[in-house]
């Protein structure tokens, strides 16, 4: 029975507790077991009484507990008896006691529930990981102030921002007097890769990273980088007389001592070299005399290596009037990336392999020399005029001649191998939903001299960008996925930073990095933009053109000054010499570069000392904080689009186009080559054909998905997402080593199991070329058929919902 008792009844034993609620909650948990202990050895209980009363004349409360019984000794207060030091009752019947334990147990289970629930939901969230990108040290990297220190209130992982709304803040964070500054800071006059200047750099770019909370973390690689002897210089000689011993120099030459006669190549093209042995002019240990343009320095240097030439010389063609004759022209010759003694393999310290080499690295010397000794060669040589379109812009020369018999020269070489240590820095803004997917914006640092825009430039859009982004996170925004920044290390010695790091993380990077932006030589002119990029990028960079307002007129876009007549100008093949190609090449990752130029010959002085701030100023005729903006508009709206929305924003229908069209190449050249009746077996492209269609299938089957989901479901989008994010890397050649053939994309690759080597060789074998192979031919069609199968396959999804008609 239960009642309410008076305080004075004399018939009941009351249990007086008194306090505050501060000291009953803080009471000892070891007083509360003994009382616990000894309720239960006490006697059976008849019946229990409360009695609970409020104090009214402060904040304590009484709570009194009658416990009563007929026929019992009764006890009250401290009148009577035998009492305990912690408490004042009486034994009474063991039920009475039993029912006032379960009651203290009860309480005592709600106070500890209210905790332990108080405590959990008041934890601090997780920052986000961004994992298989370096050392832990980033694995908190930007989260936004207030998921840090702000305990008491969870951070809602979705964005809270619209589009229009993140594009505004971007446009808000970025100033043209901002970029003014950051270049006159990281401009520097000497920084060659692995040099104190390259070191400066990247304690600044570390420093930025560090004060926007992106936990950088570092990347250091031990390379072979060849670099001039400083006890014996490379010398040019004609005849008797020496031309001069030149400054500039090309890294990764053979080296040593070749006398041959000279000749005249113009750019070094394959078709201007073959055009030299119609005339009758042998370019069998001939020393080659070219020009830059058209094609890279390690293009040049390989296609005399092809016609057995002993020695290239190559001078800079003076870009307009007045340009110093005297300039020293800087490049390398390995047709590749990475460094070349540790091909396939990252070039960690301590890493032990076998003696190696690129098989891009050239067996015969090369060598820059100035415009001004160039004019001395012209001028002593001899032999045929030079057709019209050989002739260049060097003044003083009346005549271009291909060289006569007795034009000889000696060339010697004396690089040698430095080995360096170099540095790749590196910083991550996280994402929300999926931390473990990013894109990667990166710019080359080093240059072999001043570099303005070559790596300056670059080098500032990458750290502002860096800096609004992670102001735009503080302020709301709220990405789904990371957005890694680098800063490259040995770029001018053919992306050899970039490549080090995408060959450590070979086995992984394809899975988690999505995009690659490069931002290198991002600004060269004022009158035209140009890109070049993976075609899954072509609608995303097309829907930002659209976008992104000139500084001059808020009403019009770059799209409707740049690319409203045909966008298909805008778009140039990616080579071996941009930043980005490794990426999109080796790796497998959709990747795109871009850059506003000018007509004519472009910019020029890349590679020479020229490359500098007062050029530069001429070629924006004044507005080059302005160009920076647009650029960093460009490639931020790039990026924040591709972390913002639920699917990827890469254009897999794209790749059908592109796809077609070199079929439709292919097919042509497989009917000229019946019709020429030069195989002795069949050669049909319908198996190549079919691959096409079931990738066209499949890329339509992943766009209606995504228009029949429901894009609030993460996992779902998850699932569609990494389909898209394997179909690059599905198209580079599983059937060649990445060690051997490090280029293995089969459309922007090079090597025998590249869709414009089955091209080529369709037509070699149709014109009946010396060592053209029906055999190989019909290999080249079986492997690319199934790299495209392959790759439709995987987009299509699951095992069971393939259309296996190959």
């Amino acid at each position: 029975m239960l009642r309410i008792a008076r305080l004075d009844d004399p018939s009941v034993l009351l249990l007086h507790i008194k306090g505050t609620r501060r000291s009953v909650m803080a009471g000892p948990i070891n007083q509360a077991r003994a009382k616990i202990s000894k309720i239960f050895n006490g006697e059976p209980q008849s019946y229990t009484r409360f009695n609970l009363t409020q104090n009214v004349e402060g904040e304590s409360s009484h709570v009194e507990v009658k416990l009563s019984g007929d026929g019992e000794e009764e006890m009250e207060g401290t009148e009577v008896g035998h009492r305990h030091p912690a408490s004042t009752y009486t034994q009474r019947p063991q039920r009475r006691y039993r029912t006032l334990c379960y009651g203290a147990l009860l309480i005592l289970f709600i106070f500890l529930s209210g905790y332990l629930i108080g405590y959990v939901t008041h934890r601090k969230p997780e920052a986000s990981k961004l994992p298989e990108t370096g050392p832990a040290a980033c694995t908190t990297a930007g989260q936004p102030e207030e998921s840090k220190d702000e305990g008491d209130a969870a951070v809602d992982p979705e964005p809270s921002l619209d589009w229009s709304d993140i594009t505004s803040m971007l446009r808000q964070k970025l100033s043209s007097s901002a970029f003014d500054d950051l270049l006159r800071n990281f401009a520097m006059d000497s920084h060659e890769a692995g040099s104190s200047g390259d070191e400066s750099l990247a304690n600044k770019v570390l420093y930025t990273f560090k004060s926007l909370n992106m936990n950088p973390w570092n990347d250091e690689h031990y390379v072979q980088l060849q670099m001039p002897s400083m006890t014996k210089p490379n010398k040019i000689v004609f005849g008797s007389e020496e031309i001069g011993q030149p400054k500039g120099y090309l890294a990764y030459s053979a080296t040593g001592t070749k006398e041959g006669k000279v000749v005249y190549a113009n750019f070094g093209q394959i078709e201007e070299l073959k055009y030299l042995l119609t005339t009758g002019v042998d370019l069998s240990e001939k020393i080659v005399l070219m020009r830059t343009g058209q094609i890279s320095l390690a293009e040049k240097v390989a296609n005399a290596a092809k016609f057995n030439a002993s020695a290239v010389l190559i001078y800079p063609e003076p870009p307009y009037d007045g340009f110093d004759t005297k300039t020293e022209l800087y490049g390398h010759v390995h047709l590749g990336t990475g460094d070349p003694y540790t091909p396939g393999f990252p070039s960690f310290n301590h890493t032990q392999f076998p003696p190696a080499k690129s098989s891009g690295l050239p067996e015969i010397l090369a060598q820059t020399i100035t415009a001004d000794m160039a004019l001395r060669i012209h001028q002593k040589m001899g032999g045929n005029d030079a057709p019209e379109n050989f002739k260049g812009n060097l003044k003083g020369i009346s005549r271009y001649r291909l060289g006569g018999d007795g034009d000889t020269m000696t060339v010697t070489v004396n690089n040698v191998l430095v080995d360096t240590k170099i540095h790749n820095i590196f910083g991550v803004l996280n994402g929300f939903i999926d931390p473990d997917h990013y894109v990667v914006i990166g710019a080359q640092r080093d240059s072999f001299s001043k570099g303005y825009a070559k790596s300056t430039v670059g080098t500032c859009l990458l750290v502002e960008l860096a800096r609004a982004i992670a102001e735009m996170m503080k302020g709301g925004f709220r990405p789904k996925r990371s957005i890694v920044f680098a800063s490259w290390s040995a770029g001018d010695y053919g992306s050899v930073g970039t490549t080090e790091w995408l060959e450590g993380y070979l086995s992984s990077l394809d899975k988690k990095a999505f995009t690659y932006i490069s931002l290198d030589g991002v600004i060269q002119g004022r009158s035209k933009f140009r890109a070049s990029a993976s075609p899954l990028l072509y609608s995303l960079l097309k829907d930002t053109l659209k976008e992104v307002e000139t500084l001059a007129s808020e009403d019009r876009t770059l799209f409707q000054d740049f690319g409203k007549e045909d966008f298909e100008e805008i778009l140039e093949t990616m080579k071996m010499e941009d930043g980005a190609y490794p990426f999109l090449a080796f790796s497998g990752i959709p990747s795109i570069s871009f850059r506003f130029v000018s007509d004519g010959q472009g910019y020029g002085y890349f590679g020479t000392p020229l490359d500098n701030k007062a050029n530069l100023e001429i070629a924006t005729e004044q507005r080059l904080g302005d160009f920076c903006v647009s650029a960093a508009q460009v490639a931020g709206q790039m990026a924040l689009r591709l972390v913002h929305d639920h699917i990827l924003r890469l254009d897999v229908t794209s790749y059908t186009r592109f796809i077609r069209k070199h079929m439709v190449m292919i097919n042509n050249r497989v009917n000229q080559l019946k019709h020429a009746g030069t195989m002795s077996a069949p050669l049909s492209s319908k198996w190549l054909i079919s691959a096409m269609g079931s990738y066209n299938r499949a890329a339509d089957s992943v766009i209606d998905e995504i228009l029949n989901s429901e894009l609030e479901d993460r996992e779902k989008c998850r699932t569609i997402n990494n389909r898209i994010m394997r179909v690059e890397h599905n198209l580079l050649s599983q059937y060649v080593s990445p060690r051997d053939v490090p280029f293995r994309h089969i459309f922007f690759g090079t090597g025998d199991y590249t869709v414009s080597a089955l091209t080529d060789h369709l037509r070699d074998l149709k014109e009946q070329v010396v060592g053209s192979d029906a055999d190989l031919l019909r290999n080249q069609f079986a492997l690319t058929t199934w790299t495209l199968q392959s790759c439709a396959n995987d987009l299509a999804g699951d095992v069971w919902a393939l259309d296996n008609e190959i």
